[in-house]
């Protein structure tokens, strides 16, 4: 009951923290982390007892697919490039360089248990670098960067954890069957992801109801994760491509109510499965600090340092030749990858960005005690004491000075050139808006007063979206309609919440069917949303 009472709490906070974080300008992901150790530092608080094997599947998924939801599978291919350099490329080369000197700074750490470090410590959070990020108002762009890299490197450092951690065990290695299980894991979880994605797909069109397709949703990132993993593939990979397939060949425009309900469903529970998490990392965090550094912890906490700046090292000395390689690249191509860094300043943007979070403290936490013969995982203590250090460093140093990285760097988000973008879509929905309406008018028998009246409405939104195609007097006309209209707007959201409050009487008038007066209220609901 204590620890229920624990989790309750930290799912409050993590709803809580989200508007505090943004007053005082710290990242929700660090302000959440800060709380758990600071839990895990009270007495009275119990010591949360955490299954290691359960992290990764009951968080990843869901938090993976959600993410992919606002991505599509043809920016993917777009930025086929920046996923190698990032998510597999540098992802091998830190897990190497981190062994090796892992290896030297610790010489009783083997090399196979020094890979294993590698491979936890070498993928950023896909979880913490977004929403950190996102947090301090990174240019798209970036982001997209950030996103794409979080969001494939865990596969590479997945497989090569455990080929390490197997060989550990096992003592033995063979390179071959290593190459074989990382392009068998890739194979399998691409048709986990299509298959499941496509039949997921099959069956919403059945069920025909928003609340039903939703709730299926949720259980499909668990069924792709698991299947994947169970037969020796990528979960990770099986969800990101099951939640591109459904989200680019399932969902049509005309699914409006899937995706109203949909989109405030996902937000839900990206807010608080990742407050859970990083709550979860703190208490995590600072129990097992305590228990791996309570001897020699100064000698342990100067070998965590060093691999510290090895992983930022490798990560800066990449970045910074990449990008230059890159820009060069496609000068002389004449073209240019969405997803790339044009420069020295945003590629130590992306360098400070890389911060550790729920997939290293889970692959540390899984490290096995014993290996076969009944001996001691070699420098387990070690592997859990340097991994940990990683993650806290780069979420509360990176995490808190991140913004005033970008601050000094001038690489804020360029609001204007936003708006410029939103506007231009904005004027294509008016194009096509009267493009069909053409249509309409000369197949069916409409009254030329409705169609008058749609295309000036129409007109005024295309005026306001691209006030340059218009001269000085259709701009003024358009001011005034603008203005008649919003008071139009005004008296008919009026209307609207009277109809909601006399629905709200309604249904506490005995007899009433709530129910049916809900449906109702739902419907005056989307009337009212923002247009």
């Amino acid at each position: 009951m204590a620890q229920l009472m624990l989790l309750f709490f930290v799912l409050l906070a993590a709803i809580v923290t989200t508007p505090l974080a943004e007053r005082i300008g710290l990242p929700q992901p660090v302000l959440m982390t800060v709380i758990g150790i600071v839990l895990a530092l009270v007495p009275a608080v119990p010591n949360i007892s955490l299954e290691p094997g359960l992290i990764l599947p009951l968080v990843l998924p869901p938090l993976i697919y959600a993410a992919a939801q606002r991505s599509t599978a043809r920016y993917f291919r777009a930025n086929v490039r920046v996923i190698l350099l990032l998510a597999v490329a540098l992802v091998v080369v830190t897990t190497a360089v981190v062994a090796v000197a892992a290896h030297w700074i610790v010489p009783a750490l083997p090399l196979g248990a020094a890979i294993a470090l590698g491979a936890i410590i070498s993928p950023p959070d896909p979880i913490a670098a977004a929403a950190v990020a996102g947090s301090v108002g990174l240019p798209r762009r970036l982001m997209g960067i950030l996103e794409t890299e979080g969001l494939f490197n865990d596969v590479t450092a997945l497989v090569v954890y455990g080929l390490a951690v197997d060989a550990v065990v096992s003592g033995e290695f063979s390179t071959l069957q290593a190459v074989e299980r990382l392009v068998l894991s890739a194979v399998l979880a691409l048709v986990f992801g299509v298959g499941l994605g496509w039949l997921s797909g099959r069956v919403m069109s059945v069920l025909d109801d928003p609340t039903l397709q939703v709730a299926l949703s949720l259980l499909v990132p668990f069924a792709a994760y698991s299947l994947a993993e169970g037969l020796h593939g990528s979960g990770v990979l099986a969800v990101l491509v099951c939640s591109l397939w459904i989200n680019d060949r399932t969902v049509g425009a005309d699914d409006v109510a899937y995706r109203l309900v949909g989109s405030a469903f996902w937000d839900v529970v990206e807010l608080l499965i990742s407050g859970m998490a990083f709550g979860l990392i703190g208490l995590e965090l600072a129990s097992v600090l305590a228990e791996t550094g309570r001897h020699n912890w100064r000698s342990m906490l100067v070998d965590a340092g060093l691999v510290m700046a090895v992983v930022a090292g490798v990560r800066l000395l990449w970045l910074l030749p990449g990008a230059w390689v890159t820009y060069r690249w496609d000068r002389r191509r004449g073209v240019r990858e969405e997803a790339a860094p044009i420069g020295w300043r945003e590629s130590v943007v992306l360098w400070w960005s890389g911060m550790r979070g729920v997939a290293s403290v889970a692959l540390a936490l899984a490290i096995p005690f014993t290996v076969k013969g009944g001996g001691t995982f070699p420098g387990r203590d070690e592997i859990v004491f340097i991994a940990f250090s990683v993650v806290l460093f780069t979420l509360l140093v990176q995490g808190m000075t991140l913004s005033w990285v970008v601050r000094k760097l001038h690489l804020s988000r360029d609001e204007d050139a936003e708006d410029a973008a939103e506007r231009l879509l904005w004027y294509r929905v008016s194009k096509a808006g009267l493009r069909r309406l053409k249509a309409l008018a000369e197949s069916e028998d409409l009254p030329d007063e409705l169609v008058e009246r749609l295309r000036q409405r129409q007109t005024d939104r295309l005026a306001r979206n691209r006030p340059d195609l218009y001269d000085e007097e259709q701009r003024r006309e358009l001011k005034e309609r603008v203005r008649r209209l919003r008071q139009f707007q005004q008296v008919e959201q009026e209307m609207l919440a009277a109809g909601r409050e006399e629905m709200q009487v309604a249904r506490m008038e005995p007899g009433a069917d709530p129910e049916l007066v809900d449906r109702v209220i739902r419907k005056l609901d989307i009337r009212s949303a923002p247009q």
